[in-house]
């Protein structure tokens, strides 16, 4: 019997460590297949031309800078929306509500993020884009706001679900310590709650942004797919497109081993890096606030 039990756990912890292996092979093979197809743009395309501001594979333009900074826009838009609101949200629903608010308020979250994103994009194109055309006296609704509305729309259930369980794990403890010291319920919240789950709401955050940069349909849908280099300041009001969007809707089109093709795999690759860079930050943050927690409390 003991010899039972000392296989199966063997062969568990095995399974585990096999599991948790394979998420770094994935993700390996991956970055491999993109630099296999989008490393020999490097030999087809000038650096100058890659890096310029002309999206035009028509007539040879592979210029991915217009492609960048519409993806920038577009993220940081969603993020300077979701995070308040998603933060904001998960503070009442943990903190905040009443019992049968939360029981209603949480699974609806939930389900709010298990939306398809091409329901989304209709809702922008049939609603959101048409208000904000006669709204804003607008050329046309189809714009980076759009996209940055409802991408910040579809981050914010991610946000809010991971921060409320950050802040739920926050022992009890803590909040009755500082009541007993006289603080206020928000003194409490802003003070104590919140700086103690701060590695749980960074994960939230970062988990939003990252499924902004990677939504697909719905920037595709609302944004106008203008590859114009979007600097100035009210490039917001004005049709852009992603990195994402461009593969999606060119990606079908090409033929396979062309310049045109490589091109679209070496904007995969970028995005890749964007997104491991983006992850390895929050990493570090969330890892240097976990062992500033560790330092406080021992």
């Amino acid at each position: 019997m003991e010899k039972s039990l000392n296989w199966r756990e063997f062969i568990i912890t095995r399974l585990i460590k096999a599991s948790g292996y394979s998420a770094i092979l994935f993700v390996a093979l991956i970055f491999f297949f993109l630099v296999r197809e989008g490393l020999p743009t490097l030999g087809e395309v000038e650096l100058k031309s890659l890096t310029g501001t002309r999206w035009y594979p028509i007539e040879d333009y592979f210029g991915i800078l217009p492609l960048i900074t519409g993806s920038l826009i577009i993220t940081i838009g969603a993020g300077l929306i979701a995070v308040p609101f998603g933060i904001g949200t998960a503070v009442y629903i943990s903190e905040i509500a009443p019992r049968w608010v939360r029981e209603i308020l949480k699974p609806l979250v939930e389900l709010l993020g298990g939306l398809p994103s091409v329901v989304l994009g209709f809702l922008g194109i049939l609603v959101l884009s048409p208000f904000l055309r006669v709204f804003l006296d607008l050329p046309t609704g189809l714009t980076a706001l759009a996209g940055s509305i409802l991408l910040g729309a579809i981050s914010v259930p991610t946000v809010v679900s991971v921060a409320e369980d950050a802040l739920d794990s926050v022992p009890r403890s803590y909040r009755e310590g500082a009541w007993a010291l006289g603080a206020t319920r928000w003194q409490t919240i802003w003070r104590v709650t919140l700086p103690a789950a701060r590695s749980g709401v960074l994960t939230a955050v970062m988990l939003g942004v990252g499924r902004s940069i990677g939504e697909t349909m719905t920037v595709m849908m609302v944004t106008g797919n203008a590859p114009v280099l979007a600097v100035k300041l009210g490039s917001i009001f004005s049709p852009v497109r992603t990195m994402t969007a461009t593969i999606a809707a060119e990606m079908g089109e090409v033929a396979n081993g062309s310049t045109h093709y490589h091109v679209l795999f070496f904007i995969g690759m970028v995005l890749f890096l964007i997104s491991l860079a983006v992850n390895i930050a929050a990493s570090s943050v969330v890892f240097r606030a976990r062992k500033r927690a560790e330092r406080i409390l021992s």
